[in-house]
């Protein structure tokens, strides 16, 4: 399980302006912002993010300030995955050295929709014995019982966490992700792609072209 909200993005105008940098043409930006206060890309300016993006990571750098927030809530086995990624990224997660005895552990905390009947039951059974040391250390406050819930704590446990991010590192994770054996990452490279303008600036409904990106060369 994984869920996605509260999704922001920020800066296109400022690193639209600085891919213009190199070549001092600045008079050729056509993007706006509209009355909504929604930036509009233009025609001069998407043709170049285009064609810097076909160079690969060398000449993209107007990706990384691009900026992403988003609150993504996933189990702690694709929160280690995700956290490959860490340059490029900034995330405040909600605690749970601190907070995993202030409510009752139930099965709706832990993402367990794959397990079968048999798995489900046991999987059950567990998790009202880790509730039941929970309710033991809140009564008497033995920091024995609370490192029993730490320790027996399964990788499916929900995390909620405020990420920020930019362009660049998302397309990276978009690269080698988004036909990946987990539902959880395949699920969040659907999400990147309703970003603003992401699978335009990177041309991802062109196959040859997103190969070329993964390779760091120009396509042809």
């Amino acid at each position: 399980m994984i869920k996605i909200e509260r999704v922001q993005v920020m800066n296109f105008e400022n690193a639209i302006r600085g891919a213009r940098n190199p070549m001092n043409s600045w008079d050729r930006m056509d993007s706006y912002t509209d009355e909504k206060g929604n930036f509009v890309f233009g025609k001069n300016d998407m043709a170049l993010t285009q064609k810097l993006c076909r160079g690969g990571q060398p000449h993209r750098k107007f990706a990384r300030q691009i900026f992403v927030t988003m609150d993504i809530t996933a189990p702690l086995y694709w929160w280690k995955e995700f956290d490959t990624y860490k340059v490029g990224t900034v995330a405040n997660s909600t605690s749970t050295m601190h907070k995993i005895h202030s409510k009752p552990i139930e099965c709706s905390d832990f993402s367990c929709e794959k397990l079968s009947d048999e798995s489900k039951q046991t999987f059950e059974t567990f998790v009202a014995y880790i509730e039941k040391v929970r309710g033991k250390y809140v009564e008497d406050k033995n920091k024995a019982d609370w490192y029993e819930i730490i320790q027996m704590l399964p990788s499916s446990y929900n995390q909620t966490r405020t990420c920020t991010m930019n362009y660049e590192t998302l397309i990276i994770m978009h690269e080698w992700r988004h036909n990946h054996k987990l539902d959880e990452w395949r699920e969040f490279c659907a999400e990147v792609e309703k970003l603003p303008y992401f699978v335009e600036m990177f041309e991802l409904d062109k196959p040859k072209q997103a190969e070329a990106a993964a390779s760091n060369q120009p396509a042809m």
